[in-house]
């Protein structure tokens, strides 16, 4: 873990992007074709439907006018559902000419070495941050580049609130469900739930992972190698006990399964929740929505059981990577290299604020970063961060976003919803061929 960490202390940084970005318009073809009367080549890229645009499609156009090359963009679903369709895209040869998924565990389950274009001697690849090039990566091959920044996850927080009630910031997770519960008994909303919307579910398990690792350090490893189960591991079981804790206290929003993602950042900026479980990849949209509240949120990391111990779980950047079978590999390395060259991020940042330091050497934080941001930033400076599980290990059941939404409704308890998560998991493990499954 520690090895881990040492990378995250050292970034002194700014933003790349905010998230993997949806662009505005749609192509039926898989791959990009030449213009007839131009000679302009068009890559198309599918995308997250549930992004902001602004930045990317600012930098997207510098593309077209320095390169001649246009961008069109497909859209798809978050979630599993998008999983599934962009697993059924590169099956059936449908696959766009570039596309932005996850990097880490579910990356790996996709085939790299059979669907993406190898990329690592390309010269720009080395101004990737080391961490964030592994997991673009399977079996010593780079295949993505960035797509973001580095990201938290964590516990959003109305400030207001916090003032009206005479609330600190927790940093042990009693102290969190001790202003849950004051915050209860003044009859608002203690934690925004949005599980209509899935996967988000899944945060206050996933951003428990630096809590995990203290407890035990070597979780990862066992667990890849099929030495430990999340259910058998009081660490591990612990982040599925806080999830049902949450419920099993009433603090969640009575309407919080037929409650989405976008539904859930209207109520944390207005104030009708008080806190909301989250990645930080959520700030462009909060700046773009709810602009003049931007400051009235904060940000803190799911707390564990010490105070001493209080530190940050960290989302290493999507990919994007190029589809073997496209028709113009050429073209999509040069959108590549501008994409993630200082020019290409000072075009998009000059759009979208910065949402946490970027997975790019050299680049330095601006100053009128997200609040939130500031927050997020003294744990990367003193080391106080590890990855997500996800990026120290390539298990991950597809599963989870299930079985989170059972868990945080009261349908399954916690220790059950591990179990089940075990099971979800040996499946993926045993698909992608590891040792000891």
């Amino acid at each position: 873990m520690k090895a881990k960490k040492k990378i995250f202390a050292v970034l002194s940084s700014a933003a790349l992007f905010a998230g993997i970005l949806a662009g505005c318009s749609s192509n039926d073809s898989a791959s990009g074709d030449k213009e007839e009367d131009s000679g302009q080549v068009t890559l198309t890229i599918l995308v997250d439907n549930q992004s902001n645009l602004d930045g990317m499609k600012a930098v997207t156009d510098a593309i077209e006018e320095k390169y001649d090359i246009k961008t069109e963009y497909e859209l798809r679903p978050g979630g599993g559902e998008g999983d599934n369709l962009v697993k059924t895209r590169l099956a059936t040869g449908d696959m766009t000419d570039l596309m932005a998924y996850n990097s880490g565990s579910l990356f790996q389950a996709l085939n790299p070495e059979q669907n993406f274009v190898d990329i690592t001697n390309e010269p720009f690849v080395e101004t990737i941050i080391d961490d964030a090039k592994e997991s673009l990566s399977a079996n010593g091959k780079v295949f993505g580049i960035p797509s973001a920044n580095v990201m938290a996850g964590g516990w959003f927080y109305n400030k207001k609130v916090y003032a009206e009630l005479g609330l600190s910031v927790p940093t042990t997770w009693d102290e969190l469900m001790a202003n849950n519960e004051k915050i209860k008994a003044a009859g608002k909303t203690a934690v925004i739930g949005s599980y209509k919307d899935s996967w988000t579910s899944q945060l206050i398990v996933l951003a428990d992972n630096y809590n995990v690792l203290q407890q035990n350090p070597t979780f990862p490893e066992d667990f890849t190698a099929n030495k430990a189960k999340i259910a058998d591991t009081p660490g591990a079981l612990r982040s599925f006990e806080k999830l049902a804790e949450v419920f099993e206290g009433g603090y969640l929003n009575e309407d919080f399964l037929a409650t989405g993602y976008e539904a859930g950042l209207k109520m944390l900026a207005e104030g009708q929740g008080a806190h909301y479980p989250m990645l930080t990849f959520a700030l462009p949209m909060l700046s773009a929505n709810y602009a003049d509240q931007l400051n009235d949120i904060g940000f803190f990391p799911q707390p564990g059981e010490s105070a001493d111990e209080n530190g940050l779980t960290v989302w290493l950047p999507g990919g994007i990577y190029i589809n073997k079978n496209s028709e113009h590999i050429d073209e999509a390395k040069k959108w590549m290299e501008f994409f993630i060259s200082q020019e290409g991020i000072d075009i998009y940042t000059s759009k979208i604020k910065p949402d946490g330091p970027p997975a790019i050497k050299d680049i330095e934080l601006p100053e009128d970063v997200y609040p939130a941001v500031k927050d997020m930033m003294p744990f990367f400076e003193s080391g106080k961060t590890a990855p997500a599980l996800e990026f120290l290990s390539p298990v991950k059941g597809p599963n989870l976003p299930q079985i989170t939404v059972e868990v945080g409704s009261g349908i399954s308890d916690a220790k059950a919803g591990a179990e089940l998560y075990d099971k979800d998991v040996e499946k993926q493990a045993k698909q992608l061929g590891l040792e000891g499954w």
